[in-house]
């Protein structure tokens, strides 16, 4: 295992809030730099594919908000987006709605998923080769995934094959970031990666979490050091030969704010 902070749902919350109330950070910057953290894994798994195209699903909360930030990140380097809102567009509220109305007013072609027609459209969008960004749901999510988004999930599994990648945000979605499992036994995206944000957490520890997570990378969204200091907790690197004459190594010296990558397959902030 790759060593690295270490942040559960609640202590996500935690930084969240104190990065807002303690040092006056907006929360639309955080937003901000998250998507520019998903934006240059997107884009690496774009140029992997051979492709411009890209398929993200946005959902209601948060977690949705980083898909149209990250929507409009991909725009500006020239990809092809096609956007796939779960939620009805007038009920996005805060920073989300803040970065749908940008892409509105850039013109960028929404989708919106619904019982009815959601799978199908999808199906139909996601021929390959295509990079689909699952950002349905976020770190808060402690029941399974059910109606529209719990479809969706399906028919995400079941696009995957050559020439399609699956990007996850902050964790896949339906997947308890806390345990490492589907929550309430429902359905969880199979990521080929997740970008998560600030710090691991604890549910990408366990080796049972590679099915859904794939490969991690940690991305950093300006938060101060000493929040995750605070809240977090340093879990050493216990891969052979991590271990100095002294014990296992510290907390690393580079800010979490610094992007770091751990191979999760085998061999922040709540959305």
């Amino acid at each position: 295992m790759v060593g690295g902070w270490v942040l559960g749902r609640e202590a996500v919350r935690g930084v969240d809030r104190l990065a807002v109330e303690r040092y006056g950070m907006p929360s639309v910057v955080l937003m901000e730099n998250a998507a520019l953290g998903l934006a240059a894994r997107a884009g690496a798994m774009l140029d992997e594919l051979g492709t411009g195209r890209a398929v993200i699903l946005a959902g209601p909360g948060n977690n949705g908000g980083d898909g149209f930030a990250l929507a409009r990140h991909l725009v500006n380097a020239g990809r092809e987006v096609l956007v796939f809102a779960s939620g009805d567009l007038g009920r996005y509220t805060g920073d989300a709605a803040t970065n749908l109305g940008i892409i509105r007013k850039m013109g960028l072609a929404i989708e919106r998923l619904d019982r009815s027609s959601g799978a199908e459209a999808l199906e139909h969008a996601g021929g390959a080769p295509v990079l689909i960004v699952d950002a349905l749901l976020g770190t808060g999510l402690r029941e399974a995934a059910r109606g529209v988004i719990g479809d969706v999930i399906l028919q995400v599994n079941r696009l995957r094959q050559p020439g399609v990648s699956v990007l996850a945000v902050d964790v896949p979605s339906g997947l308890d970031c806390d345990t490492g499992a589907p929550a309430g036994g429902g359905p969880a995206v199979e990521a080929d990666a997740t970008v998560t944000f600030v710090a691991l957490k604890p549910g990408f520890l366990t080796l049972r979490s590679q099915r859904w997570t794939g490969e991690v990378t940690v991305a950093g969204i300006g938060v101060p050091r000493e929040l995750v200091e605070e809240l977090g907790e340093f879990v050493a690197d216990t891969r052979p030969g991590a271990q100095g004459p002294d014990g296992p190594a510290g907390p690393p010296t580079l800010p979490p704010s610094s992007h770091g990558r751990v191979d999760a397959r085998p061999g922040g902030r709540v959305g």
